[in-house]
């Protein structure tokens, strides 16, 4: 952890007793802010994540965040290269420092694209679709869920490789509720947590005594899925429409026709999009299922975007 930091001078800051420069904003969320910096040690860019901490509860929050990407050392999960906790006052200012990725997310990707009136290949889908559900699979073992899993959330390599990011909303994969008021509180806490038009139907209206696993992972999949075949989310139009999310997520999806798409490749997403959690497949089998479909013919090569 980087206890030592100060801000040396104007435009540059000390992380673990190394310079960085400030570069440039990349974006800004509700209580965080993301810079451009580089280091002066190793000319690298990255992120800097600066997350607002007004209570203990959220300087615990950011904590915990930084603890859940140290987790993980896996290609295809975004990697933490120093965290530190800044006082400013009376308040606080929690700094993530990430690597940064030139290409940047799988939703900018898919809106280049669009732009140009061009869709993703099924080769490319089902190799980013790989590279997703292997950092899933990683999530997932160590007995988690992402729970807010969508295209801003998924970075783009320099070869093309998916790494999830925003470990924030990341918890237990399996909840036990066993009463009311615990399946209020899980209810309340996705609709802050959980992107709407990736939500899972279970996330929506929790039971009292159910089981929420990591399959909520595995729907917000196939809406990532469904954005890389169609160029939106499937509850996108819904939502901006104002119509009811909620209503909508409870029937089974309807799948558009294109020849774009095997008929395979429909199936998986079918079968990611089933309103029933129980019926919903696990990553392992999504994973040897995707295995047998991109395997390629001898001398072929897979496709890189």
């Amino acid at each position: 952890m980087g206890h030592a930091l100060c801000v040396c001078s104007r435009g540059t800051v000390i992380i673990d007793n190394k310079r960085y420069l400030f570069i440039q904003k990349l974006g800004e969320g509700g209580f965080s802010y993301v810079d451009l910096v580089e280091g002066l040690h190793d000319g690298h860019f990255y992120a800097l994540k600066r997350i607002l901490c007004h209570e203990q509860q959220d300087r615990e929050e950011a904590q915990r965040e930084a603890d859940r990407h140290r987790l993980f050392h896996h290609p295809n999960v975004l990697r933490l290269v120093a965290y530190c906790l800044r006082e400013r006052g009376t308040k606080h200012e929690a700094w993530l420092l990430l690597p940064f990725f030139k290409r940047g997310t799988l939703w900018n990707e898919i809106e280049r694209l669009k732009d140009k009136g061009n869709f993703l290949t099924e080769d490319q889908i089902l190799q980013l679709l790989l590279g997703i559900c292997r950092g899933l699979e990683a999530i997932h073992a160590q007995g988690y869920a992402h729970r807010d899993l969508k295209p801003t959330n998924i970075l783009l390599g320099d070869e093309g490789q998916p790494v999830l990011m925003d470990l924030g909303s990341m918890n237990q994969a399996c909840i036990h509720v066993e009463s009311s008021r615990q399946a209020l509180a899980l209810q309340d806490w996705a609709a802050q947590r959980c992107t709407i038009s990736y939500r899972a139907p279970e996330l929506f209206s929790v039971q009292s005594h159910c089981v929420i696993d990591e399959r909520t992972d595995v729907w917000s999949l196939g809406c990532v899925l469904y954005a890389m075949m169609f160029g939106e989310g499937p509850y996108d139009m819904v939502f901006q429409k104002g119509d009811s999310v909620a209503l909508a997520v409870q029937n089974q999806l309807s799948i558009p026709e294109s020849p774009r798409h095997s008929s395979a490749l429909r199936q998986l997403l079918a079968s990611m999009m089933t309103v029933d959690p129980h019926q919903r497949p696990h990553i392992p089998l999504l994973l040897s299922q995707l295995e047998a479909l991109q395997a390629p013919a001898p001398g072929q090569h897979t496709t890189q975007i």
